[in-house]
């Protein structure tokens, strides 16, 4: 059973991951927003991301890469947590959601942290 749910999540997060990825690449104006002001070159952030994102979330769905790709999310999810605290420290202003989503949206990283160090186990 746990192997099916395993599997069913590793599913879910590459199709996630690749769907996100794609929308960076299609409406890149929409993230540009919600990077911090202080960070330059705002659009090769987004399509960068994005590219990555597209290419962890495919490599997660192969066991052979999945490690690979399991850290590499990490690192990224990582690298994307001050778009995060931006949304949140505008309350929400930067994306156009609630203060209440804006700052519900910080653990949550943490909970597909955990999902990518789960999966890049094999």
């Amino acid at each position: 059973m746990k192997s099916k749910i395993k599997t069913l999540s590793i599913i879910i997060m590459s199709l996630f991951y690749i769907g996100v990825g794609t929308n960076h690449i299609i409406n890149p104006n929409w993230f540009v927003r919600i990077i911090p002001p202080i960070l330059p070159f705002k659009i090769a952030i987004v399509y960068i991301s994005g590219i990555f994102e597209i290419i962890l979330g495919s490599l997660l769905i192969f066991p052979k890469t999945r490690f690979i790709a399991g850290w590499g999310l990490i690192i990224l999810l990582l690298a994307v947590y001050p778009a995060n605290i931006y949304v949140a420290l505008t309350n929400g202003e930067a994306m156009d959601i609630t203060p209440l989503i804006a700052w519900g949206r910080l653990p949550f990283q943490f909970v597909l942290i955990g999902l990518a160090y789960w999966h890049s186990k094999a």
